[in-house]
Parts: structure tokens; C-alpha cells; sequence
């Protein structure tokens, strides 16, 4: 049975996530107000700044680096593309 919530990012009703996705109070943020097409968003948005800038996730700046973009990406609206980055195709 999914659940149904008010997506933050796409601000309409849409399917949730089924588990929250990443710890503390962020996650449960996440969990209550972003829907699974806008957290998958983030998963492609996320791979391309780790590919992009070199990130490593077991780097403590890096992460707090990423989290910053979640909390843009999912919730202000103010996430940008890695300087330099052009679209294949």
C-alpha cells in the first residue's frame, strides 16, 4: 500500500517514499514532505555532483558539502549544476 504525500519539490500530491531516506531530522523531512519522483531527482542530481566535482561520500567535507545541495535541491529550489558541466548529447 503506498502512501500519498504533498511533494515539496513538485508541489503536488504524489507517491511517497516507502522508508525514510537518510538519517535524523532531515530524513524524516524528507520522509513526511518529498515524493519518490523528486527523491529520485536527487539520487541522478547527486551522482552527477559526485562524478562532476570528484567527491568522495566517506570525506566528511564532502558530505556535509552534498547535504547542503539536498537541502537546496529538495527544499529551496536553489541547486546548480557543477561548474562547467554541459549535458551529453
Amino acid at each position: 500500500m503506498s502512501r500519498t504525500v504533498f511533494c515539496q519539490k513538485e508541489q503536488r500530491d504524489t507517491e511517497g517514499l516507502d522508508f525514510v531516506p537518510y538519517p535524523g531530522e532531515l530524513g524524516q523531512r524528507i520522509f513526511n514532505g518529498i515524493g519518490n519522483s523528486a527523491w529520485a531527482a536527487w539520487l541522478a542530481h547527486q551522482t552527477m555532483l559526485i562524478n562532476e566535482n570528484r567527491l568522495s561520500p566517506r570525506n566528511p567535507e564532502h558530505r556535509a558539502f552534498l547535504e547542503k545541495e539536498l537541502e537546496k535541491f529538495l527544499f529551496a529550489g536553489g541547486a546548480e549544476k557543477p561548474a562547467g558541466f554541459t549535458p551529453e548529447g
